[in-house]
C-alpha cells in the first residue's frame, strides 16, 4: 500500500505545485480530479498528442505516481438529481446533466488510459436518497436499480475498453450507499470486471456500518481507499442524532469530518483488512476536517498513516513446530 494524496485538497494551486507539496511531505501517489472546470487536469487536454506525456513525466519528476482520477462531480448527474440542486456542477434540463455526466466520465476513463492510470472514482448520484426508506413509495428504490443498470453498464463497456476500473464511493447520498447496496449493485451489472469501489471509511462510520465487513464482504472489488476520519460527536449525538442537517463548524454538531487519527475510524484495523485481501492501491488523504487547516491535515496526515502501513505480508513460521506451515 501507498499513501496518496488527492491533489484537489489545494485545488487553487496548479497541480506542479501541489504535487511538490505533496512529495516534500513523503507522500507517494496522486489522486488528481478529472471532472470538468477543476482547475488542475481536464480531460479533454489528455487526449490531445503529447499532453498525458507531459504530465506523466511532470509526476514522475517528483518521484510520484498516479493512483487514481477523481469524477465525483460530473459522475453524480448520471443518476441525479437532476433539479436545481446540481446546477452548481452543470446547468441543463435532467436529460442533458445525463449526458454531460456519461460523456464526462468516459471521457476520463480514455485520459486515465492515455496517463495509464488504473481507476477513475465517483459516485452514481441518485435523485432521491431518502427513497431507500419504503414509505410513502415502496417502489422507488427498485426503480432507482433499473436507471442504475441502464445507465452505467454502457458506461463499464466503455471503462474495460480502455482498460480502466470505475471505483463507486460508498456515499450515505448516492445509490450505492451500504454493503447491501455496493453488493447489489455488481448484480445489476451482472459482476461486471469493472465495477468496484472506493473505500472511504468516514462514510461508512456516518451510518454505523463496519468498514472492516465491508472490506471483507468486497474482497477483490475495493480498487481505492480514502484516507479521511470521523467524529461522532458522542457528547453531541442525544441532541441530533446522526443524520443531523448544518454547518459542519457548528459547534453542536454531532458528527464531523476529521484527518486520519482525529476521529473514530479504527485506522489499524482497516489497514490489516485491506492487507488480508490483498488490497496493494493506495490510501489517499482527503482533507475536509473543518477544524484545523489543510496544511495541519499534511503534516499530521502522513505522520499517522506512515507507521501503519504493512510493508510485507506474514512469511509464516518455519520452525518444527508449524512444518505444516498452518500459521
Amino acid at each position: 500500500m501507498k499513501i496518496g494524496f488527492f491533489t484537489a485538497n489545494f485545488s487553487e494551486k496548479p497541480l506542479e505545485e501541489v504535487a511538490k507539496l505533496a512529495a516534500d511531505f513523503g507522500y507517494e501517489t496522486l489522486e488528481i480530479p478529472a471532472y470538468e472546470g477543476n482547475g488542475q487536469l481536464e480531460t479533454a487536454e489528455m487526449l490531445e498528442p503529447g499532453k498525458a506525456d507531459s504530465i506523466k513525466k511532470m509526476v514522475r519528476s517528483y518521484g510520484l505516481g498516479i493512483c487514481a482520477l477523481s469524477n465525483h462531480s460530473d459522475s453524480f448527474l448520471i443518476m441525479g438529481p437532476g433539479g436545481a440542486d446540481t446546477d452548481f456542477i452543470y446547468r441543463g434540463t435532467p436529460e442533458e446533466k445525463i449526458q454531460h455526466g456519461t460523456e464526462s466520465l468516459i471521457r476520463t476513463a480514455q485520459a486515465a488510459n492515455a496517463l495509464e492510470v488504473p481507476v477513475v472514482v465517483g459516485y452514481p448520484g441518485v435523485e432521491n436518497w431518502g427513497r431507500f426508506f419504503f414509505f410513502p413509495y415502496g417502489q422507488g428504490w427498485s426503480e432507482y436499480e433499473e436507471q442504475f443498470a441502464e445507465r452505467f453498464t454502457p458506461i463499464l463497456d466503455k471503462f474495460q475498453e480502455y482498460g480502466v476500473k470505475f471505483a463507486i464511493e460508498i456515499h450515505p447520498n448516492s445509490f450505492v450507499y451500504d454493503t447491501h447496496t455496493a453488493e447489489r449493485a455488481l448484480e445489476l451489472v451482472g459482476n461486471h470486471p469493472c465495477l468496484g469501489y472506493n473505500l472511504d471509511p468516514a462514510n461508512v462510520l456516518y451510518l454505523g456500518l463496519s468498514a472492516e465487513l465491508l472490506i471483507d464482504r468486497l474482497e477483490g472489488r475495493i480498487y481505492h481507499v480514502h484516507a479521511k476520519d470521523a467524529e461522532m460527536v458522542e457528547h453531541n449525538m442525544p441532541l441530533g442524532g446522526a443524520l443531523m442537517q448544518g454547518d459542519m463548524r457548528r459547534l453542536d454538531r454531532s458528527f464531523r469530518f476529521r484527518i486520519p487519527g482525529w476521529g473514530d475510524v479504527r485506522w489499524k484495523k482497516i489497514i490489516t483488512e485491506l492487507s488480508m485481501i490483498g488490497y496493494e492501491g493506495a490510501i489517499s488523504y482527503e482533507h475536509e476536517d473543518v477544524t484545523m487547516s489543510r496544511m495541519d491535515g499534511v503534516r499530521k496526515t502522513i505522520e499517522f498513516l506512515r507507521p501503519l502501513i504493512i510493508e510485507n505480508p506474514y512469511e509464516g513460521r518455519q520452525d518444527k513446530l508449524f512444518a505444516n506451515d498452518s500459521i
